[in-house]
């Protein structure tokens, strides 16, 4: 009799151990199931399609990416002015002369310079392509092209 008793007691200790094991499993499937889906298959099927379209959004995020640092590159990111008296001696214009330069990562952009003088007043524009330019620059045009090139690092 006593040892029924304790067949018994082993019995309904490893129905109760099965039955929390059960629970436990039942709980780590729930976890892994996905979306309204209680099949194993449904899910998986739902995860691949997910990450599929993550990955077609990765190629579209890299390429407006590499769009966009191309186009950056290009855009003005460099500027500089260098205001100077063209007359130095005679005391007319004062340092209302300047020269602005525009610059690009790429080198690439425009001198604009203004001559000031009493009686009248000069704008020059020249382009700038890869730190050289077609026309003379004067040396506060080349100041200001060293200074935005500098700006840009």
């Amino acid at each position: 009799m006593t040892f029924e008793i304790y067949i018994w007691g082993a019995s309904a200790l490893i129905i109760i151990i099965l039955f929390s094991w059960v629970i436990w499993l039942q709980n780590k499937l729930g976890k892994l199931l996905v979306g309204k889906s209680k099949n194993l298959d449904e899910s998986l099927a739902v995860v691949t399609k997910e990450i599929m379209e993550l990955k077609k959004f990765r190629t579209s995020a890299e390429e407006t990416f590499r769009n966009h640092d191309t186009r950056l590159k290009k855009t003005i990111s460099g500027v500089e002015t260098v205001r100077f008296n063209p007359f130095k001696g005679d005391g007319s214009g004062g340092n209302q002369s300047f020269a602005t330069a525009f610059l690009s990562e790429e080198k690439n952009g425009v001198i604009i310079s203004s001559m000031y003088g009493r009686e009248r007043m000069s704008i020059f524009s020249k382009p700038v392509k890869n730190m050289a330019s077609e026309y003379e620059l004067t040396p506060e045009e080349k100041e200001a092209m060293t200074k935005a090139k500098d700006s840009l690092k």
